[in-house]
């Protein structure tokens, strides 16, 4: 849904100011890859997170946050 309201909105921006929609496009594109980026990151700390507290989990150890 989120998705669809950007694209709506970006479609509107496109109508009424063309060339600010398209610096906004590009802006997007070329951030998008900080974002993937990100992503895998924050995916590999809760890796490594749940890797470290399996042990903890195995015994039935409670550990506190």
């Amino acid at each position: 849904m989120r998705f669809f309201t950007a694209l709506l909105l970006w479609f509107i921006l496109l109508v009424l100011c063309w060339p600010l929609a398209l610096l906004a496009l590009f802006i997007w594109l070329i951030l998008l890859p900080f974002q993937l980026l990100g992503f895998a990151i924050g995916g590999i700390f809760k890796l490594v997170g749940a890797i470290l507290m399996f042990p903890f989990k195995v015994a039935g150890i409670a550990v506190k946050r």
